[in-house]
């Protein structure tokens, strides 16, 4: 069955923010974030996710995040930005404004905190794509959001939403994802860089990647080996990346991480901020180890 959103196939990241010392936007590091995925050949970049840090971001801040990286996307590369909230008349706002600035999509994460019905759930987004004729992707993670949309849900908003292209499926159940592929013609991309593979082989269509930061290349390494047939390949890149998703960002909440090992592999991005905090002295001792592990860096660093 053709998909909808295989626009977004392959390798998305879900772009760090970076931040200047103080803790202002850094926007040259931003434009340079840009660069490196357009090099890299990554097929889209994904602006204030939760990677992104978008809940403690101003509402200027979050805008100016967007506007940047798609006036230097320019055409290269795909941006899907990050627009959802758990007030419906916010994300309609926000979503206007990324596809004013030139999206290509927008990423709609579940309803947090108010823990909606899912009735609500596709009330919500029924109105964001009434209003704001741009492609989205739904962005189910109840660890974050603290409620499951039901698949049935996800195929009911799928039907009576035209726009709704995509799933980006972090419940961890390949359930969940089987019954989404199987009942709808969205595309559905991890949400979770450790089970790529996994949804791939039950047809899912790539991933919207926090390892991609670093290791960009690697991430489409397994998704072109598997779309080529190479199964094996495919497996060699996920037991390479496992270790390395596994340890790292299990160290602490995302992007805390990440953005600690961008600095060590020479990609430093900034602080993050409060409430997230850095990691202490002895999760940075486990984050090197790991990255000596993966080849990243070398004895001594």
């Amino acid at each position: 069955m053709p998909r909808r959103g295989e626009m977004f196939a392959g390798l998305s990241v879900a772009l760090v923010t970076p931040m200047n010392a103080d803790g202002s936007l850094n926007e040259d590091t931003l434009r340079q974030l840009v660069d490196f995925h357009v090099e890299a050949g990554t097929q889209c970049v994904v602006p204030v996710g939760t990677t992104g840090e978008s809940p403690t971001l101003t509402h200027d801040e979050h805008n100016r995040v967007i506007e940047v990286v798609c006036e230097h996307a320019a055409g290269r590369i795909l941006v899907m930005a990050g627009t959802g909230s758990n007030c419906t008349a916010e994300a309609v706002r926000m979503t206007q404004h990324a596809k004013d600035a030139g999206a290509d999509g927008s990423l709609q994460v579940a309803p947090y905190y108010n823990k909606p019905t899912q009735e609500g759930f596709f009330q919500h987004y029924k109105a964001i794509a009434e209003a704001v004729d741009l492609p989205l992707v739904l962005y189910n993670i109840p660890g974050r959001s603290a409620k499951n949309i039901e698949p049935d849900t996800i195929c009911r908003i799928a039907e009576a939403c035209p726009t709704m292209v995509a799933v980006k499926e972090a419940t961890g159940s390949l359930d969940q994802a089987s019954q989404i592929i199987a009942a709808s013609d969205l595309t559905l991309l991890s949400g979770d860089d450790s089970i790529t593979l996994p949804l791939m082989s039950v047809g899912g269509s790539g991933v919207i990647s926090v390892a991609g930061n670093l290791f960009p290349k690697d991430m489409l390494a397994l998704i072109n080996a598997f779309n080529a047939g190479d199964v094996a390949g495919a497996q060699e890149w996920h037991h390479k990346l496992f270790p390395l998703c596994r340890d790292m960002l299990g160290l602490s909440t995302n992007p805390i991480p990440v953005k600690a090992a961008m600095a060590l592999i020479g990609m430093d991005c900034g602080p993050v901020r409060l409430p997230m905090t850095a990691l202490s002295d002895g999760e940075m001792e486990s984050l090197r180890a790991t990255l000596r592990a993966y080849g990243a860096i070398s004895e001594g660093q």
